[in-house]
């Protein structure tokens, strides 16, 4: 199968989707999305968290000892298909509402869909 740059494009979200496509995965299947945004204080993620449950957002903080300047981790679980096209204006979107916090995208993953 030939890569259609429409539906994975030349960036990180399409090289990953194409991968899981080509591993097998039924990208047609909706999934439970883990998002992670990082933050250097517990203070900017809890504040982030709270706008994030205000929307009703399953999450999850966690302590990540092994970044030392972002040591603090939300994980945003987000139940939708993985196109790029939605998989990446969800990043816009926490990028937009996690800076005021000093938020760092930290990438997404998911369980693999046959």
């Amino acid at each position: 199968m030939e890569r259609d740059p429409e539906i994975f494009p030349d960036d990180v979200n399409g090289n990953v989707l194409w991968k899981m496509q080509q591993d097998g995965d039924d990208l047609s299947k909706a999934r439970e999305i883990e998002f992670t945004v990082i933050f250097a204080t517990e203070d900017d993620a809890l504040g982030f968290g709270e706008t994030l449950l205000v929307n009703r957002q399953k999450i999850l903080l966690s302590n990540n000892d092994e970044n030392t300047e972002h040591p603090f981790e939300l994980v945003a679980y987000v139940y939708m298909e993985p196109t790029h096209e939605e998989l990446s204006a969800y990043e816009d979107l926490l990028t937009l509402h996690s800076k005021p916090f000093n938020g760092h995208n930290d990438g997404w993953g998911c369980f693999v869909q046959k």
